[in-house]
């Protein structure tokens, strides 16, 4: 086993993300291989394998991050443990957001990398995991409070409904132009409360505003 040199480093994963994210963004590509990308940065290559098994991981890994720090944020809030599911969800999406726009030249170029948008969304895979669990929690939170099976909502398809909701304003967000991206921030708030309204059965005025918000928005 060859030694140490004096250039090589211990290194974390959040370093690697870190040099990583700084390569795309300087290079527009992707590093050619873990070899040099561990040399560019002097640490060990079988230290890049003790975290992430390929760059595919590690580009995964970057969006579950985002999660981890969105959903910290929100539980070390003691105020978020007295909302209600609606109002963490849209807690949740705030937070999401606001870590993308921290981290927004990256995000635009991994998520517009190739023509084929099946392609870019790939790496979406664990974050899809998370997103789902999340909302799934908050629909069985809620079901343990109701006392009619007939009141309680359908965890699976709320789930489902929550990733593709995520989907939707991660689009609206990449093309939202406006100061501070605050059409955005109404997209999230309709978004969610639509969702939540129709769940609930109650009446579909919030649906009708919110067609009328994305007609608006799509027509600009």
């Amino acid at each position: 086993m060859a030694a140490k040199t004096k250039t090589e480093k211990k290194i974390s994963k959040i370093d690697i993300i870190t040099y990583y994210m700084d390569h795309v963004l300087e290079h527009e590509r992707r590093p050619k291989s873990v070899y040099k990308f561990a040399k560019k940065h002097k640490f060990e290559e079988k230290d890049f394998y003790k975290y992430f098994g390929n760059f595919e991981a590690l580009r995964e890994e970057i969006w579950e991050s985002f999660f981890e720090n969105a959903h910290t944020l929100m539980t070390t809030n003691e105020e978020v443990e007295t909302y209600g599911s609606r109002e963490k969800m849209l807690t949740f999406f705030y937070t999401f957001f606001e870590i993308l726009t921290a981290n927004r030249s990256y995000v635009l170029y991994v998520i517009e990398e190739n023509e084929d948008q099946l392609k870019n969304l790939k790496q979406l895979k664990g974050l899809r995991r998370h997103i789902k669990s999340f909302a799934k929690e908050l629909i069985e939170d809620d079901n343990d409070e109701k006392n009619y099976s007939f009141l309680k909502r359908n965890e699976r398809i709320y789930s489902e409904g929550a990733w593709i909701q995520f989907l939707f304003l991660l689009r609206f967000w990449k093309d939202d132009k406006s100061p501070d991206f605050e059409k955005t921030d109404v997209a999230i708030e309709k978004s969610v409360n639509t969702i939540f309204d129709v769940f609930d059965n109650t009446p579909l005025e919030k649906v009708f505003d919110f067609g009328k918000f994305l007609y608006k928005e799509t027509m600009k």
